[in-house]
């Protein structure tokens, strides 16, 4: 009988032991679960107070090459709703970055929040024959901005350009009037004069785009007088007008306009305004003449004419 007693309080001692463990597991649960419930609250408030993301850019500076790209981008960065891509991203005219994807596309792009404009440019975009159709691909709806200058002088630009990274490497380059000319007429097939050639590479993106959606930009007035190219291109991107005349100062040592916001100032780097290669009047002229039916076209095209040459 004894032992009877024994065993049946040792089995009620058991069983409560067995009870208070699982009374224990059941509070852990309810206070990780609780904990977990928070937390997941916590971070969807977070998330919802911070919406910052990078997205897909709803306009880019598609060109022109030395047309002025960099000094638009910069100026336009100026406006609150406005984040830009720093580097040019080559991501519709380089085929090793295009196969890479929009994801990787997108994760160029700055952090924005929901009410501003993703901006990027790559000059290189407007004279690449797949490029309207893929940029089309991306979003039908992105507007476009072609700053455009004298085709002349953006081709003796283009050429500077290359001769001051040829000679940095110390490498030699032919004079610009040997690349030009071909017994004595400008060649067509020189690259950059190709470059110059707006009429033709507009066709491919009107082409794919309608006009409402590329605003050109005429390069040699922003370097004149920055303010109303810009405020155009602000109602262009349907922007509220927020960039004034008080944004910009003319850098006398320079030969061109600086950007000036909340108190601190900022000039292009030093390969902006550099002396261009010498070309002598006789072949200018020529090289005048041979734009002026091209230049006809693309005047034609965008409704409206600059003095060029």
């Amino acid at each position: 009988m004894l032992w009877t007693v024994l065993f049946a309080l040792l089995l009620i001692l058991v069983l409560q032991t067995q009870m208070f463990v699982c009374l224990k597991e059941l509070r852990t649960r309810h206070s990780t679960l609780s904990f977990s419930s928070s937390s997941s609250r916590s971070s969807s408030s977070s998330s919802s107070y911070n919406k910052t993301q990078q997205r897909l850019p709803g306009a880019i500076i598609i060109g022109v090459r030395k047309g002025g790209t960099r000094a638009l981008l910069e100026m336009l960065n100026l406006h609150p709703d406005v984040e830009v891509a720093k580097a040019e991203v080559h991501y519709f005219n380089v085929e090793e970055h295009y196969r890479r994807g929009l994801d990787w596309y997108r994760s160029q792009m700055p952090l924005t929040s929901s009410g501003q404009l993703t901006l990027e440019k790559t000059p290189g975009y407007f004279a690449s024959p797949p490029v309207p159709e893929r940029v089309w691909n991306m979003n039908p709806a992105v507007r476009l901005l072609l700053i455009v200058r004298d085709p002349a002088v953006r081709l003796i630009s283009d050429y500077t350009q290359v001769l001051h990274n040829r000679l940095t490497r110390h490498k030699p380059y032919q004079p610009l009037e040997e690349l030009l000319l071909h017994n004595g007429q400008i060649d067509p097939g020189y690259k950059a004069l190709q470059r110059s050639l707006y009429y033709h590479h507009l066709t491919q993106w009107l082409d794919v785009f309608p006009k409402k959606q590329i605003h050109v930009v005429d390069g040699d007035a922003l370097i004149r007088d920055p303010f109303p190219e810009l405020r155009k291109a602000e109602r262009f991107l349907k922007l509220s007008p927020r960039i004034n005349p008080d944004n910009f100062y003319l850098n006398t040592t320079k030969g061109f306009y600086c950007l000036l916001s909340d108190g601190h100032d900022k000039c292009l780097d030093e390969s902006k305004g550099r002396p261009h290669a010498p070309l002598s009047a006789q072949v200018l002229r020529k090289l005048c003449r041979y734009f002026e039916q091209p230049n006809k076209m693309f005047f034609e095209m965008i409704g409206r004419s600059f003095s060029w040459c």
